[in-house]
């Protein structure tokens, strides 16, 4: 139950149901479910039906990983690549299916190129590249040579397919010489494509003939040339043309062109004047301009150089063919004769007599034992002859530049070794089926039988290195049928013989055929209402023929005297088409139609024949493409053959449109069910004992687990799988039947679901404990708080009552105490009044008794005097005259005294804030001076703090030698003038270098590749940047004797010899480069802080500043010397390059940094690189430990801060670039857990940063790609709004990639996809898909002082410069 099946279906092929009941041994009938909810019931036949695959496992790279192997499996597997994934390369074991999208696809550039370049086949997704990558490895591992078999049907993609093979091989070998045979080899294509395609109902560019073309290398594997051979033109096009169809290209070509000056002498026109051009009645393919493809073809001719001269003459016979198919007979059967007009123009082209041209289109001459007849034919023969004329001549055309192209593409350079490119037509079947169909699929039958050797004999090869049991695996063995064609009394041998016959005919012939087979073999059978038929069972369907026309295109009859005309030409070309007919045509060199029959040793082959007018010698079409296809399974017989199968996906040229029954016709036609069949029949699933500890370590035991990985493996199997038939031990593979590794990932599954449940209801569970704990403490912090609230209310209430009795009790006694102040007060008054009353009374009485008058003088004259003396007390500020009072000269005094105080203590307060304020000003200015001597030493700490302790030695030695030094000079400021120029005299002359001018060049080339001043040495044991302050030291010497020759000299030595040192094996050496880029910046910043020049000068010291150049300004120089730091970045950014490319990969995206997030997926035959760390492995810590060595090395070197960040940048963008490139080229990447390695990865590296104090030199920006691609591996991927983010052609990629390595991830929904791709079409991103990995970021050399003093600098005797001294 539950289980899901495939089903047979009349619309879609294969359809996927679901078993709603078990079933039982003996049931006739399942009930099931299919996907769109329908319940039904279906009728079992002889076999059950078969199983579906495990989720994890559709849309594999390789058919041959799946478990259950059928074909149902392979169509839907292609299909969900196909559609949803837009992935239109698939491996079928050592198969490659191509599906062709009928759309341009950004996956065929130089640096999809360069991606696959030295790549294993599984390591990277399946592609065309991938195919020619292992095919020209193998070719220089195994000095084998190598065959790509590309076939499929009209309109599946060969040509293309084929095309971007043999660019691929131009592009990653390159030519020998310097002729660019590789453009030579690919400006083949345009000329073949032009004589050889054609539109046809099914493609636009259909190849109508079949080509086997071998590429050849030397000894160094570089391409020196090529050769080509061609099988059955299809020369019936030349005359005929279906509906919709069209003839060969190079006719529209010349009429879309006919308006040139050079084509107004062949009297061209519209495509649709000629009858040879319109009878298909399409002359124009959408999207496709024929002037500019005659561009492009004409260009390729000139480009392969032997075809410039002949262009015209081409030309020219193409025209007189057009013109041919233009004459028209009239309707008499006595003497039929041909207009004129186009016979003359045709006879005018090809040089040949109108009259006996005509008369020989018109008659037949017919030779009898005694006599010769001319008899006029009729009309209908009059049109088959100068058709068959036509298509002579165009066929010998055709051989002829096929001839002429191996002339050019011949080199004389020894070959070594070749890979040939077969492009040959498919397994064909139509409503009439002819002679052409025939021949093909009789190529098919031979090519299908070579295919299925090779592969049983590469399984063979297989169990027989693994050390198992080898049984006989049944397949299907074509042999009877190609006896049936081609053995004695065959096929082939009674059409020759019924041509021979004098009144030989297709009905005979059909009869002979009855006669031969009917009954006596099964593979040939008879239409049961026709008796000018037969059907031949072919490997992929059985076909029915149509015997008409059999004999007539057999035999390809031209009429003898018509050729006799053409060689009486006076054109050259015309004639050398024919020059060859009178050889007799060795039986075993001959090709299909007249091709050029090559061997694999020569490149110049014997010309064919198929217009040889000698009958003795005369031989069939059917007989030449049977010997040339002997030949050909000759060389792919002794070559390692690779094979590309073309798919056609539907008949509508619709874009990724998939129809399942015309995919499943090809799919059983080219042998992809076969290959599929073979393996199934053995042990299809083989994993390799460490991948699968590392997929099923899940199913073990912790006591399980040995040491030895293979007898862990042996014991969890047998307690897995009881059945030990359905599984073997190789020596380091495990071999299991079909449907085994389903079985094992359901286990696998299960256990991880029960695992997920225990952690879901252990986790659920301490959340729910966490959640209880949470509210039961907010529980009782809740009651807490209100019973605290209610304890506050009731005190509150406590404290007003108390409160409101207080106040009661004190208002009352306030109104007691107001009412007994009014009374006391009431009483007070009464009794003052009273009082009072009674006192005037008595004083009245006194009054009247005294002496008034005396007592009154007295009083006023004190009151005035008081009044006085209070007014001037009052105001000290009015006047007061001497003859006023004696009070107002005392406080007149008084004030003047206060006044002079005041000035003497403002004079005072004034001197005293004058000397404040200078003694902060000379505070101010110490200050200032001790916090630029605190930011000097600062800077100095830090650089020391950067440097390694000895070198951090040595800097504080120079240190206070410079300081001891700078103490010195300003002591010497003191002493007298003529002193101290004297001193400065010496001085100057002390710290001058002098150098031997007749040995400069000789000298300054030692001081750069002296033995001593090795890098590591120099940077440890030396001051960085000594050999820059010994050269700037010699030009300053140069400068100081005013001597230009020996300045420029010094200059053009120093440059050369840097250059020289850089150019030997010693600059593949990251330590040398590194060295001598640092000393390259050193001496030109020496350059400029010496110069001169104002802005240069502003760091310098007064003592630095009077070392400055004098008499010569070396701008010019310094601009050279830039040059050459570029150039030796740019080698700095190769070397390193080539040191981390193989690390990359490798550390960041195959390596489980994080042990156990992933486990690795089931593969088929193409086996990955195995993303266990095994030893030689490279890992993350691989990275950073080289990482920290570059830095290292660039640090003890004394390289500029901001050089080093440059570089740092440069090196994380390789990085971020290659890892990207690759996870975007690679499907079994693109998944959550790789996303959370390659985050973690990037976290490492973003440490690393921080830790060497890089983070401000951009280099976390470059890797941003990477971590927006890692992110949306991890993020969720269904709504739209987790689409508003989304919105690159990368992020498109890698949704489609996307692959879940476990079943509880969730494939992207197609939908998304799809709302992605809306969202980008309004932007204007940059098509390219990939990164540009080879890309180096511009560099700038910032200008950086050294505070360095020259007078310092010691040469050690240990360097061996005994040469250089001081004066």
């Amino acid at each position: 139950q539950y289980a899901r099946v495939w089903i047979p279906d009349p619309e879609e092929v294969w359809k996927s149901a679901e078993l709603l009941k078990d079933y039982k041994p003996g049931d006739k009938v399942l009930q099931l479910r299919l996907e769109e909810g329908k319940v039904g019931l279906y009728v079992k036949s002889e076999e059950l039906p078969p199983l579906r695959n495990p989720d994890i496992l559709v849309g594999e790279n390789d058919l041959t990983a799946l478990s259950y192997l059928h074909e149902p499996a392979v169509l839907h597997n292609l299909k969900v690549r196909f559609i949803d994934s837009k992935l239109i390369y698939t491996y079928c074991g050592i198969v490659l299916v191509a599906i062709n999208p009928y759309e341009q696809l950004p996956i065929y550039g130089e640096d999809i190129i360069n991606a696959y370049s030295g790549q294993n086949m599984g390591d990277m997704d399946p592609h065309i590249f991938a195919v020619a990558e292992e095919a020209y490895k193998q070719m220089a591992r195994d000095e084998r040579n190598q065959s790509i078999i590309v076939s499929g049907e009209s309109g599946a993609g060969k040509t293309v397919s084929a095309k971007y093979a043999m660019r691929y091989f131009a592009t990653v070998s390159g030519s020998a010489s310097e002729a660019n045979v590789e453009e030579k080899v690919l400006a083949s294509n345009p000329i073949m494509e032009s004589i050889g395609n054609a539109k046809t109902t099914r493609n636009d560019n259909s190849s109508r003939f079949g080509k086997y073309i071998e590429i050849g290398f030397d000894k160094r594997y570089r391409i020196i040339g090529a050769n080509m051979r061609t099988y059955l033109l299809e020369k019936s096009r030349v005359v005929f043309q279906a509906e919709e169809e069209r003839n060969y290209h190079i006719f529209y070509q010349l009429c879309a062109s006919a308006a040139l000056p050079e084509f107004k002498t062949l009297r061209l026109g519209n495509a649709n004047y000629f009858h040879y051009t319109k009878q298909g009645g399409s002359p124009v393919i959408d999207g496709v301009d024929d002037a500019k493809e005659m561009v492009n073809t004409r260009q390729a001719c000139t480009l392969l150089g032997n075809f410039d001269s002949y262009q015209m003459g081409i030309f020219r016979i193409l025209a007189g063919i057009l013109h041919l198919g233009n004459v028209e007979f009239a309707s008499r059967d006595s003497d039929s004769c041909p207009k004129h007009d186009p016979l003359t123009i045709f006879c005018d082209l090809m040089g040949v007599e109108y009259e006996e041209m005509a008369h020989w289109l018109c008659h037949r001459k017919l030779a009898t034992a005694t006599e010769t007849y001319i008899k006029p034919i009729s009309k209908l023969h009059a049109i088959n002859a100068r058709d068959a004329l036509a298509k002579h001549i165009y066929a010998n055309l055709f051989n002829w530049i096929v001839d002429h192209v191996n002339k050019a593409l011949h080199s004389t350079v020894k070959q070594h070794s070749f890979i040939g490119v077969l492009d040959i037509y498919g397994f064909e079947t139509f409503e009439i089926n002819s002679f052409e169909q025939f021949c093909i699929n009789y190529a098919n039958e031979k090519l299908q039988q070579q295919f299925n050797m090779h592969v049983f004999k590469l399984e063979q090869e297989e169990y027989m290195k693994e050390q198992i049991p080898w049984t006989l695996i049944d397949f299907y063995d074509n042999q009877p049928c190609i006896n049936l064609i081609e053995a004695k009394m065959g096929i082939l041998d009674l059409l020759d013989e019924e041509c021979k016959m004098p009144k030989g005919s297709d009905d005979t012939w059909a009869q002979k055929l009855y006669n031969t087979h009917l009954n006596k073999c099964a593979l040939f059978e008879k239409p049961r209402l026709s008796n000018k038929a037969f059907i031949i069972k072919h490997f992929a369907d059985k076909v029915e023929y149509q015997c008409e026309g059999f004999l007539e295109k057999n035999k390809d009859t031209v009429y003898e005297e018509q050729i006799k005309v053409l060689k009486s030409s006076k054109f050259k070309l015309l004639l050398e088409l024919f020059q060859d007919e009178e050889k007799v045509l060795s039986p075993t060199s001959a090709t299909a139609s007249g091709r050029v029959p090559l061997s694999r040793t020569a490149v110049k082959p014997a010309k064919a024949r198929p217009g040889q007018t000698s009958k003795e010698h005369k031989k069939t079409v059917g007989h030449q493409f049977r010997n040339s296809l002997h030949l050909l399974m000759e060389t792919l017989n002794a070559t390692t053959p690779h094979y590309v199968r073309c798919i056609k996906p539907n008949d509508f040229k619709f874009p990724f449109t998939f129809d399942e029954k015309r995919a499943v016709q090809q799919l059983r036609a080219c042998g992809v069910l076969e290959t599929i069949r073979i393996s199934a029949a053995g042990f299809p699933s083989r994993w390799t004992y460490q991948e699968f500890f590392s997929r099923y370590r899940v199913l073990m035991k912790q006591r399980d687990v040995l040491g030895d990985r293979k007898q862990t493996c042996k014991n969890v199997l047998e307690k897995l799988i009881l059945d030990k038939d359905k599984y073997q031990f190789g020596k380091t593979k495990i071999f299991f039947r079909a449907g085994q590794v389903a079985y094992l990932e359901k286990i696998r599954a299960d256990k991880l679901r029960a695992a997920c449940i225990r952690i879901q209801k252990t986790i659920r569970g301490w959340l729910m404990r966490k959640k209880y704990v949470r509210m039961r403490k907010a529980a009782i912090t809740i009651q807490r708080y209100v019973r605290g609230y209610q304890a506050r209310c009731y005190a509150k209430f406590l404290r007003r009552t108390r409160a409101a009795i207080t106040i009661q009790k004190f208002q009352r006694m306030y109104v007691v105490r107001k009412r007994y102040q009014c009374m006391r007060d009431a009483t007070i008054a009464l009794q003052a009044l009273l009082r009072g009353y009674m006192a005037r009374n008595n004083y009245q009485m006194v009054r009247n008794q005294s002496v008034l008058p005396l007592h009154s003088n007295f009083i006023s004259t004190y009151l005035q005097d008081e009044a006085a003396l209070w007014c001037s007390l009052g105001s000290l500020k009015c006047v007061c005259t001497p003859s006023e009072n004696l009070g107002c000269d005392f406080l007149s005094v008084f004030l003047q005294l206060l006044l002079n105080f005041l000035r003497l203590l403002e004079s005072q307060l004034q001197s005293q804030k004058k000397s404040h304020e200078n003694e902060l000003e000379s505070l101010r200015g110490e200050i200032q001076s001790l916090k630029e001597e605190n930011n000097r030493q600062q800077q100095l700490l830090a650089q020391n703090l950067q440097l390694p302790p000895e070198a951090r030695i040595e800097a504080s030695l120079q240190h206070e030698i410079t300081r001891l030094t700078n103490e010195n000079l300003v002591r010497a400021m003191m002493l007298p003038e003529q002193a101290w120029g004297f001193l400065q005299f010496c001085f100057l002359q002390l710290q001058c270098i002098t150098v031997s001018s007749e040995f400069m060049d000789d000298k300054i080339t030692r001081v750069c590749s002296s033995q001593e001043l090795k890098p590591r040495g120099v940077a440890v044991n030396l001051i960085p940047g000594l050999p820059a302050y010994i050269l700037f030291m010699c030009v300053r010497h140069a400068d100081y004797l005013n001597d230009d020759q020996k300045v420029r000299s010094l200059l053009t030595s120093t440059i050369n010899g840097i250059k020289k040192v850089l150019k030997v094996s010693l600059g593949d050496d990251f330590e040398t480069v590194s060295f001598w880029l640092s000393n390259t910046c050193r001496f030109l910043h020496c350059l400029k802080q010496y110069s001169g020049e104002e802005g240069f000068m502003k760091h310098n010291t007064p003592r630095q500043n009077e070392h400055c150049l004098t008499n010569f300004d070396l701008a010019e120089y310094r601009q050279v010397l830039s040059d050459l730091a570029i150039q030796i970045y740019q080698q700095l950014v190769r070397v390193l390059e080539n040191i981390l490319q193989p690390m990359i990969v490798s550390g960041m995206l195959e390596h489980e940094t994080i042990q156990g997030v992933s486990g690795v997926k089931p593969t088929g035959l193409r086996k990955r690189t195995s993303s266990i760390a095994d030893e030689g492995t490279y890992t993350l810590d691989s990275i950073i430990r080289q990482l920290n060595s570059f830095h290292s090395v660039m640090c003890q070197h004394g390289m500029d801060p901001e050089l080093i960040k440059q570089v740092v940048k440069q090196m994380f963008y390789i990085i971020g670039a290659v890892t990207l490139n690759n996870l975007l080229l690679r499907k079994d990447m693109c998944s959550w857990s790789k996303g959370m390695q390659i985050r973690y990865n990037v976290s490492q590296l973003e440490e690393w940063l921080r830790d060497k104090n890089l983070m401000n030199s951009g280099a976390k920006e470059t890797l941003e790609p990477l971590i927006q691609a890692a992110q949306l591996l991890q993020v969720k991927k269904k709504t739209d709004e987790d689409a508003e983010n989304c919105c690159s052609l990368q992020i498109v990629k890698v949704l489609n990639l996307y692959t879940p390595v476990n079943e509880f991830e969730e494939r992207v929904l197609v939908s998304f996809i799809r709302t992605i791709q809306l969202r980008l079409r309004d932007r204007k991103d940059s098509p390219q898909l990939l990164m540009d990995a080879k890309h180096i970021f511009p560099v700038t050399f910032p200008f950086n002082p050294s505070s360095l003093a020259l007078e310092t600098i010691q040469i050690p005797a240990s360097l061996g410069l005994g040469f250089i001294s001081r004066v």
